[in-house]
């Protein structure tokens, strides 16, 4: 019988707590074994419960989730959700614990008494229950546990086996799509592309409006090349980073005088992410065509799975990242699964394979 998953609930708000621990412990793999009113609590109890995971709030008296975070991660390393307020202080708080260590985030302006709950309700259970049963996730949270075991763990990822070459090609854009662990990881990549790379990049992050525009400016104040959010008509420029907007669909079109353009869609409004790789690449490709380089990331699900799977048709190229690097080794796999990958890489290693590859 597989043990349910331990979930401590912090927040400081009574309606929070109780909404939260409803959804999740109406969930029989999931078990709430206490809640928190902040920060002080959650640190205190982190380390007395131990829980397989917390789900924090931000904004608290006494001790907000912030520092709680840092001491939760110092003291009893553990699987950290942050409950985020759709707004671009809360955005800007959430992508820093992301880069303390919560490994994912939900929005606090989630109605829990909308007529969407089962949604809300099988998407929140889900994130958790994939996150705590990830192997690569339960084994750096344990390797942080035992910290002696730390710089073992760190030449294993560092050292695991890829190729370091792709197939020769004229490459003239590159795609990415990420989602659960994506903002951390691209921090390390991005940053490391080379500022010499002449070609547009075009990312789709899942994440909800004004999430990504702080996403956008943080990468940009980190990297060589230029990383904004793309807007509805702006010409394409070679040496950019374009980020598909929350909550919109990011293609692509010609316009009179032949430029590509930026097109920000709400269509087709039937699919599950909004923004959506697999939206993105399909619009890329029509495009830029087998050109094109395709880098599948983190993330849950399989997103990405039909763009990549109609680069390959047209004798383009992929990499996927490796799941010793992945927080959760959904999409990346889905890719592998099908050997749609012609690399698969280490998150360290992608940065270097792109700046030799095109």
């Amino acid at each position: 019988m597989i043990p349910k998953i331990r979930v401590l609930v912090v927040d400081d708000s009574a309606f929070m707590r109780k909404s939260l621990s409803i959804i999740l412990g109406s969930d029989p793999e999931i078990e709430i074994i206490d809640t928190a009113i902040n920060g002080l609590e959650a640190v205190d109890k982190a380390i007395k419960l131990k829980p397989d995971l917390i789900t924090l709030d931000i904004e608290m008296p006494q001790m907000d989730g912030l520092t709680a975070l840092k001491e939760i991660m110092a003291k009893s390393p553990t699987a950290v959700i942050m409950v985020s307020s759709l707004t671009t202080q809360g955005a800007d708080a959430t992508l820093k614990a992301l880069e303390l260590g919560a490994v994912d985030f939900i929005p606090k302006e989630m109605s829990f008494v909308s007529v969407d709950m089962a949604h809300i309700k099988k998407d929140l259970t889900r994130k958790v229950k994939t996150i705590v049963r990830q192997k690569s996730l339960r084994d750096r949270i344990s390797q942080l546990r035992n910290k002696e075991n730390t710089g073992l763990a760190k030449r294993r990822i560092n050292t695991s086996s890829s190729s370091r070459f792709l197939p020769k090609n004229n490459y003239k854009s590159i795609t990415i799509g990420i989602s659960t662990g994506g903002p951390l990881s691209l921090q390390k990549v991005i940053p490391n592309f080379s500022g010499r790379l002449n070609v547009p990049i075009f990312i789709v992050q899942h994440m909800p409006p004004k999430f990504t525009q702080s996403l956008a400016n943080r990468l940009n104040s980190m990297s060589k090349l230029e990383v904004k959010e793309a807007a509805e008509g702006e010409i394409v420029k070679n040496g950019t980073v374009y980020i598909a907007p929350g909550g919109h669909q990011l293609k692509l079109r010609k316009d009179t005088g032949g430029n590509v353009v930026v097109h920000i869609s709400e269509n087709p409004p039937n699919v599950l992410h909004k923004p959506s790789v697999d939206v993105m690449m399909e619009s890329v490709l029509s495009i830029y065509g087998k050109d094109t380089l395709g880098i599948i990331m983190t993330g849950m699900g399989h997103d990405g799975l039909n763009g990549i799977k109609q680069l390959k048709s047209l004798g383009g190229h992929c990499i996927a990242q490796d799941e010793q690097s992945c927080v959760v080794y959904g999409m990346p796999k889905a890719v592998v699964d099908e050997n749609l990958a012609d690399v698969v890489a280490s998150l360290e290693k992608i940065p270097e394979i792109v700046n030799m590859a095109v």
